[in-house]
C-alpha cells in the first residue's frame, strides 16, 4: 500500500514539473524570469507541501498498517490454537480408529495366516506326494532310458571295435603287394565264372612253351580249321594301390607338380606291369598276340583310360589291352557271342543228322498209325455186327412173358456181378 501512494505522489511530482516547463517555454522576454522564479517558489512549495502529505501519509499508513497486522496476528493466533485444537482431537480420534483398525487386522491377518498356514502345509504334503511319484517315475524312465542308451552305445562301441579290426584287417590286406594280388584274382576268377562255361577258361596255365610263369587265367579261343588245339589268352590282374593312392592324394591337395610326379609314377607302372605279362605269357601261336590287363578298381581303370597316350604305348609296344570290371564284363560277354557261334557252326552236320533220323522214326511212327486205325475199324466192324445180332434176339423174345427181377435174379445170377466179370 505504501508503493502504491508512493508511486502516486512521484507521478503528481512529475506532473507539475511538466506544467512548469510548458509555462516556462511559454513565456518570453523578462517575463520568463520572472515567471522562471515564481514557478521555481510555486513548485518548491508544492514540493515542500507534497512532502509534509507524504510523510503524514506515510505515518498514517504506517499505523494502518501496523493495526491491520496485529489484527492479522491475533486472528491467526486464533486460528492456529482452534487448528491445533482439532488437530489434536483429530489425531487422538485417528490414532484411536488406526488401533482398532489395526487390532482388526492383525486379528484377520492372524487369522488369515493360520488358514494359508493350514492350506499351504496340505498343498505342501499333496505336492510333495506328487513330486514324490512324479520324479520316482521320471527317475525310473530317465535310468532306463539312460541304461537303454548306454546299452546301444555299448554295442555301438562293440561294432566300431570290430569295424575298426575289419578296417585295420583290410588295411593290412591291403597294404601287401602279394595279398592284393590275390584280391584281384578273386575278383577276375568272379567275373569269368559269372560270364563263361568252366570249359572256355583256364587258371594258373603255362602259356609260354619252355616257361614257368603260370598266368591267373587264360580263355580259350577255338584253333585254326580242322583242328582240336586252342589258342589261350592270357588275362592277367594288377593293382598298383600305392601309387593310385599317392594319386588321389595329391588330386585332393591341388597341387600340379604332385598330381604329375604321381600320374608319372603311375603309368611307369602299369607299362612295367604290362612289359612282366608280354614278356612271361604272350607266346603267339600257343597264345593270341596281345593279353589283357585287369584292374579291379574302377578309379584306377578311369585313371589309367584317361591318358590316350599311355592306352596307344600298351596296345603299340606290349600287345596289352586295359580293362576294369566293367570294360572286361563286356569283352567277356562279345567273346561268349562269338563261342556260341562256333558252337552252332560245330554242331551243325550232327544237327542235320539228328534230323534225318526224326524224319525216319517218324515215317514208322505214320505207318504204325494207319495199322491201329485198321484195327479200329475191324473193332467198329465187330461191334456193330454184336449190335445187330443182339436186336435180332431182342425182336424174338419179345413174345416171351418177362418175369419178375426177383424171380429172375437167381435163375441167371446177378447182373452186377457178371458186369464186374
Amino acid at each position: 500500500m505504501i508503493e502504491s501512494l508512493l508511486t502516486i505522489l512521484l507521478i503528481f511530482t512529475i506532473g507539475t514539473f511538466i506544467l512548469l516547463l510548458v509555462l516556462i517555454i511559454r513565456g518570453s522576454g523578462k517575463s520568463f524570469e520572472k515567471n522562471q522564479e515564481r514557478a521555481e517558489r510555486a513548485l518548491r512549495g508544492d514540493i515542500a507541501q507534497n512532502r509534509e502529505e507524504a510523510a503524514a501519509n506515510s505515518k498514517m499508513l504506517r499505523e494502518e498498517i501496523v493495526n491491520s497486522m496485529t489484527k492479522i496476528a491475533n486472528l491467526q493466533k486464533d486460528q492456529l490454537d482452534t487448528f491445533s485444537n482439532q488437530l489434536t482431537t483429530l489425531t487422538k480420534t485417528n490414532e484411536h480408529k488406526l488401533e482398532h483398525m489395526r487390532e482388526t487386522v492383525e486379528g484377520r491377518l492372524k487369522s488369515l495366516q493360520e488358514d494359508n498356514a493350514l492350506k499351504l502345509d496340505r498343498m505342501r504334503e499333496t505336492v510333495d506326494e506328487k513330486l514324490h511319484a512324479t520324479l520316482e517315475k521320471r527317475l525310473g524312465e530317465s535310468f532306463k532310458l539312460v541304461s537303454d542308451r548306454l546299452e546301444m552305445v555299448h554295442k555301438g562301441l562293440g561294432e566300431m571295435q570290430s569295424l575298426a579290426v575289419g578296417v585295420g584287417d583290410l588295411k593290412k590286406v591291403l597294404s601287401n603287394v602279394k595279398t592284393r594280388g590275390i584280391l584281384g584274382e578273386i575278383q577276375l576268377g568272379n567275373i569269368l565264372e559269372q560270364l563263361l562255361t568252366p570249359d572256355q577258361y583256364s587258371k594258373n596255365v603255362a602259356t609260354k612253351k619252355g616257361s614257368r610263369d603260370h598266368v591267373e587265367f587264360a580263355i580259350k579261343l577255338p584253333g585254326r580249321e580242322n583242328t582240336e588245339g586252342v589258342v589261350y589268352m592270357p588275362l592277367d590282374s594288377k593293382f598298383p594301390l600305392e601309387h593310385y593312392h599317392a594319386l588321389i592324394d595329391a588330386y585332393e591337395k591341388g597341387e600340379h607338380s604332385a598330381i604329375e610326379e604321381a600320374t608319372k609314377l603311375l603309368e611307369n607302372t602299369i607299362k612295367k606291369c604290362a612289359k612282366d605279362i608280354r614278356d612271361k605269357y604272350i607266346d603267339p601261336p600257343n597264345t593270341t598276340d596281345f593279353g589283357i590287363m585287369f584292374l579291379p578298381v574302377e578309379g584306377l581303370y578311369a585313371e589309367v583310360a584317361r591318358s590316350t597316350s599311355l592306352l596307344e604305348v600298351l596296345q603299340r609296344e606290349f600287345k596289352i589291352i586295359i580293362t576294369g570290371p566293367t570294360t572286361l564284363a563286356a569283352i567277356l560277354n562279345s567273346l561268349q557271342m562269338g563261342f556260341r557261334t562256333l558252337a552252332v557252326e560245330k554242331r551243325s552236320s550232327e544237327v542235320w543228322m539228328l534230323l534225318g533220323a526224326v524224319k525216319t522214326e517218324f515215317g514208322k511212327f505214320g505207318d504204325i498209325l494207319e495199322k491201329t486205325q485198321k484195327k479200329l475199324q475191324e473193332a467198329g466192324n465187330t461191334i456193330e455186327g454184336a449190335a445187330r445180332k443182339s436186336r435180332t434176339i431182342e425182336m424174338k423174345l419179345k413174345k416171351v412173358q418177362e418175369l419178375p427181377s426177383p424171380e429172375a435174379d437167381p435163375l441167371l445170377g446177378d447182373t452186377e456181378e457178371i458186369e464186374s466179370q
